[in-house]
């Protein structure tokens, strides 16, 4: 009898990583020196790779607001939501929320990953579900966990869409699912396009608003808002992790669906409910959202300023204007080298490697936040110039960059 354990080894992509030194993940965070820097490796650096995008995690209020009902509350609530799990707080953030996304009810659930689980229910096996090719792993899971036929299209092709909406079957059921604010390239759904596309064939909209709740529209609303389209959106999720500083997530609906999301979602159902202090940290940050929209235009300001700066370098950045910029590098070991050269610069970024992105495609995400200054981006920008020069191939680039190879 074979081994079952015999297939647990590092894929030989990581192994190479690892034996060149540039092996990019699990990088461990000694301390939050607030700022936008960190403490790693026992040295000081800018962060370049958080979704905290307002600076809420480290913030005051939220820090009082988590410490307070970890008093009141203790550490954890030992049971499910359907049992024992559900706290007041729960509730308050729930209706809080259902009136900031303009929906009839909220459902908040432990993580924001474990959101997007909590659709599957709404897959049925008569239904035809149409999702975009660039969403979040968290939604595919909720894809496979459903029982409805699945149609991708290409990313943001509405052409594509429009195609698969009018060949779809007519006895079925419909849906359309789509990140509001895309986690890798930072740019943002075509709500219009789709909207105009739900309005001919009756097709329901499904919008993973994870990375722009809280970031866009006049109020914070995220990308529908920034639309003016809350009403093309039936059913959305968010977590709590980016722009709230927190943890945690929700699922936003018609009443009659979350009903059914809370009787019906196994992953829900069977997972501790959110613990106390992140509730009430969720808490505080929606309140600051509401309040203080300097943030939101603050980092907005910051993302400009990077996004021009790259440009200027000679990097081809997808527009968005959002605070997510990719840095196309292509080969995977070139671009963890580009990295590991950056860290060694001060400044921690992330690393998108296959199956997060399509092979070949292998890039930079850099982020910035409300706390970052204007000194702190001129700096991250002179990193990436130096070693850009140094690598000299990196993919993505544009003739007039310094020191690269021409269309490389």
């Amino acid at each position: 009898m074979s081994d079952a354990f015999s297939k647990c080894r590092l894929p030989q992509e990581a192994e190479a990583l690892h034996a060149s030194g540039v092996y990019p993940f699990y990088v461990p965070i000694e301390e939050r020196l607030g700022g936008g820097e960190v403490m790693v490796r026992g040295r000081r650096v800018l962060m370049a790779g958080s979704n905290d995008y307002l600076a809420l995690a480290d913030d005051p209020r939220l820090k009082a607001a988590g410490a307070d009902a970890l008093r009141r509350l203790g550490t954890g609530n030992s049971g499910s939501r359907v049992l024992n799990g559900t706290l007041t707080l729960h509730e308050n953030l729930e209706c809080e929320l259902a009136e900031f996304l303009g929906h009839e009810a909220t459902m908040v659930v432990s993580t924001g990953y474990q959101a997007n689980l909590t659709l599957s229910p709404l897959f049925g096996p008569h239904d035809v579900l149409l999702a975009d090719r660039h969403i979040h792993a968290s939604l595919v899971e909720a894809i496979r966990l459903g029982q409805a036929r699945l149609r991708r299209y290409r990313h943001n092709d509405m052409a594509q869409l429009g195609h698969l909406l009018e060949t779809a079957d007519p006895a079925a059921g419909s849906l359309i699912l789509t990140e509001g604010m895309f986690s890798v390239g930072g740019d943002l759904c075509d709500l219009p396009g789709i909207a105009e596309l739900t309005g001919r064939y009756g097709a329901r909209v499904i919008l993973d608003s994870a990375h722009d709740v809280g970031l866009l529209g006049a109020g914070g609303r995220g990308t529908a808002e920034h639309h003016d389209l809350q009403s093309a959106v039936d059913v959305q999720t968010l977590t709590f992790s980016k722009c709230f500083g927190s943890l945690g997530g929700a699922v936003a609906g018609p009443r009659h669906v979350i009903d059914y999301l809370r009787h019906s979602a196994r992953a829900a159902l069977f997972s501790a409910s959110l613990p106390p202090a992140c509730t009430a940290a969720a808490l505080a940050a929606l309140d600051i959202i509401r309040t203080e929209p300097e943030r939101r235009r603050a980092v907005l300001t910051t993302a400009e300023r990077l996004r021009s700066g790259l440009t200027a370098l000679g990097f081809a950045i997808p527009p968005g204007g959002t605070p997510t910029v990719p840095l196309q590098v292509g080969d995977a070991l070139l671009c963890c080298r580009f990295w590991a050269e950056l860290l060694d610069e001060g400044i921690l970024a992330n690393v998108m490697l296959p199956p997060s992105v399509p092979e070949g495609k292998a890039l930079i995400r850099i982020s910035v936040t409300a706390a970052h200054t204007d000194a702190q981006v001129d700096r991250l920008l002179s990193a990436v110039a130096a070693v850009a020069g140094r690598i000299n191939t990196i993919s993505g680039r544009v003739p007039v960059a310094i020191g690269g190879r021409d269309g490389a």
